[in-house]
């Protein structure tokens, strides 16, 4: 009876152990065919195990050309292999992100198996993303707070001395060259204004989150937009969030204009908003989010100013003065918000997240 105890243990115990971890584990044969997979792995792969089972590596995962390259190595060599932030395609076309590790399995002198782990990384990615992104726009604010004030300063004593100057000139020609010295002193303070952006805070009211984005749309309809189309998808659970109706207009139509400009009078836009439960922003967690997602089909965001297009100053095209999304992730924190930001070309997302409590 104790040896049946035993070999019952002996085989079910590694299973029972393996599907209480966090991490995925996947077992290939030499020739890289799955001959197991724990719990946490058919979540990864939205695939059971009866189902994997004997089914090649490549066709689990989409374009891992890279890792199943790795994986030979192990074979050949013996030796561990880990990637960090590998990219898997999954069947259906969802991608997520793992660190990866493959360890041999050897019997003798020669590998049997391959062990291989996989963790999903995409929700420590994001965090660590967001956290970059707020401490970006905030350390963008305190360096444009320091700067406004040291221009607009001599700005106030220069065109103070230009008035001056003007009453004092006889001539009207001369006249002219004081007044182009005022305009521009003001010129420059405005645009460090517009840099400086929201300087009142949020007025909090009860506001429709697709009342804005029907303002924001007719908005820009009625700038022209060619053969451009906007395309609706509102969830209409969304309840009513607390915020400043205009602010919130503002920081919409910025982001929708840049991609009604970044199409060129063609293409589509698409508004969507869902609702995210348990939703993390910053290192703050939320019960309730408004996820409103601003896809456009157009050429993509520029690798080279992919990660600094919340800069001031940061733009794609030879006429924007690249305030826009600045100002618009501004106007967006007031709420207790964010916005991120995923270019390819084809596709550009640009994700707002607004606290629903």
């Amino acid at each position: 009876m104790y040896r049946e105890i035993a070999t019952v243990v002996r085989t079910d115990y590694p299973r029972r152990v393996t599907d209480n971890l966090t991490t995925g584990v996947v077992v290939l044969d030499r020739q890289l065919r799955t001959v197991y997979m724990n719990a946490a792995a058919e979540m990864l792969f939205a695939l059971s195990f009866r189902q994997a089972l004997g089914a090649a590596f490549r066709d689990l995962a989409i374009g891992a050309e890279a890792l199943e390259s790795g994986m030979r190595r192990c074979l050949a060599t013996t030796h561990p292999y880990t990637e960090r932030e590998l990219t898997l395609i999954l069947p259906g076309e969802h991608m997520i992100t793992v660190d990866c590790t493959v360890t041999p399995v050897v019997e003798g002198e020669q590998v049997i198996e391959l062990l291989v782990e996989l963790r999903q990384v995409d929700r420590q990615l994001r965090i660590s993303r967001e956290e970059n992104l707020i401490a970006q726009h905030s350390t963008t604010q305190t360096l444009v707070r320091n700067l406004a004030h040291e221009i607009k300063n001599p700005l106030g004593g220069l065109r103070g001395a230009a008035q001056l100057l003007e009453h004092e000139l006889p001539d009207d020609r001369l006249q002219e060259y004081t007044r182009i010295i005022i305009h521009e002193a003001d010129r420059l303070r405005g645009l460090v204004d517009r840099m400086l952006g929201p300087t009142h805070p949020a007025a909090r009211k009860d506001v429709n989150l697709h009342e804005v984005l029907e303002r924001v749309r007719s908005l820009v309809v009625a700038e022209g937009l060619g053969s451009t189309e906007i395309v609706r998808d509102y969830d209409p659970s969304i309840p009513l969030l607390k915020g400043d109706f205009d602010q919130l207009v503002q920081a919409l139509l910025n982001i929708v204009r840049n991609a009604a400009q970044a199409l060129a009078g063609g293409g589509t836009i698409q508004l969507r908003t869902r609702v995210a439960r348990q939703c993390t922003i910053g290192v703050k967690r939320h019960k309730l989010v408004a996820r409103l997602d601003i896809i456009d089909n157009g050429p993509g965001i520029p690798p080279e100013i992919k990660e600094r297009i919340f800069y001031p100053m940061i733009t794609g095209r030879a006429e924007g003065t690249g305030l826009g999304l600045s100002i618009a992730q501004g106007l967006v924190s007031q709420h207790g918000g964010l916005i991120e930001c995923q270019s390819q070309p084809g596709e550009t997302t640009f994700t707002l997240l607004l606290p629903l409590e």
